[in-house]
């Protein structure tokens, strides 16, 4: 226990240190008999005292299933390249620790870091890093502009243009259930897609997109913006701003990571990698 907390009551000790919950939940952890003082189990708010060692037997962590059909592109020395399924969330957070697509990467190589992400219900590719040298080497790459990601998408509606440059700003907005959540915004940062249509049919149509930003949500709020919301989006309408009634994490829309380009870390050879096409273009 270090010395500025002596003294200092359990709870407010708890409260302050662990502030990923507030002093209601710690108070009912302590009711429930999860914490302890030097290994014995309390129920009281006591004060502590120096070099006592706090213990909290967290109950097990119930997260929701996940798909974990994650297929390998590419992997050597340096590298794993995975297309991940929709409804697998790239890293922890949300309610998900274990149930997620670094775990299931980890599990085969402990040593792979994801150079980015995607949203839990977008599928594709995800690139790792095998080692320090491939970190930076890839770190590097993003940064320069030197990896390229290509991403397919069905739109509602038959956009009356075949390719289309999207500059919509992106920013915060109100949120009744988050607070604050990126959208459409006149005073956003700086966001620019190209898009081109592939297919069209009555009612949707076929769609690459690449981004020259990486705005969170942006494919999704620039095609809303420019009135072709993608299909079984829950969360943004036509305009680009969100539904109150929805999150970013809800699925349903139809969006793959379908095509990624990068230099190999150990001698620059550039690399393209194609994920295997989703039902729903299939279909």
């Amino acid at each position: 226990m270090p010395a500025p907390d002596e003294g200092a009551t359990l709870l407010a000790w708890l409260t302050r240190r662990h502030d990923h919950s507030d002093a209601d939940a710690w108070a009912a952890r302590l009711a429930a008999g999860e914490l302890a003082i030097d290994d014995v189990l309390t129920h009281d708010d006591a004060r502590l005292r120096r070099n006592q060692r706090v213990t909290w037997a967290r109950p097990p962590w119930h997260e929701p299933d996940v798909p974990r059909d994650v297929t390998i592109c590419l992997h050597d020395d340096d590298v794993v390249v995975v297309n991940k399924p929709s409804g697998l969330p790239t890293m922890p957070a949300g309610g998900f620790l274990d149930h997620t697509l670094l775990v299931i990467v980890r599990e085969r190589w402990p040593d792979a870091s994801p150079m980015h992400r995607l949203g839990r219900g977008t599928s594709g590719l995800v690139l790792f890093a095998r080692t320090p040298r491939a970190r930076s080497a890839l770190q590097a790459a993003f940064r320069e502009g030197g990896v390229d990601k290509r991403y397919l998408t069905r739109v509602t509606g038959s956009p009356t243009w075949d390719t289309l440059t999207i500059d919509t700003p992106i920013g915060p907005v109100e949120h009744p259930l988050l607070g604050t959540l990126h959208a459409a915004k006149p005073d956003g940062r700086a966001s620019r897609s190209h898009a081109t249509v592939l297919s069209r049919r009555a009612d949707d149509a076929v769609v690459q997109v690449g981004i020259d930003t990486g705005r969170p949500h942006q494919i999704r709020i620039h095609m809303a913006s420019v009135g072709h919301p993608l299909v079984g989006d829950p969360l943004y309408g036509v305009g680009g701003t969100p539904r109150t009634d929805a999150l970013p994490g809800d699925l349903g829309y139809d969006l793959q990571a379908a095509t990624l380009t990068f230099p190999h870390p150990r001698d620059g050879a550039r690399v393209t990698v194609h994920a295997p096409p989703p039902d729903w273009l299939r279909d």
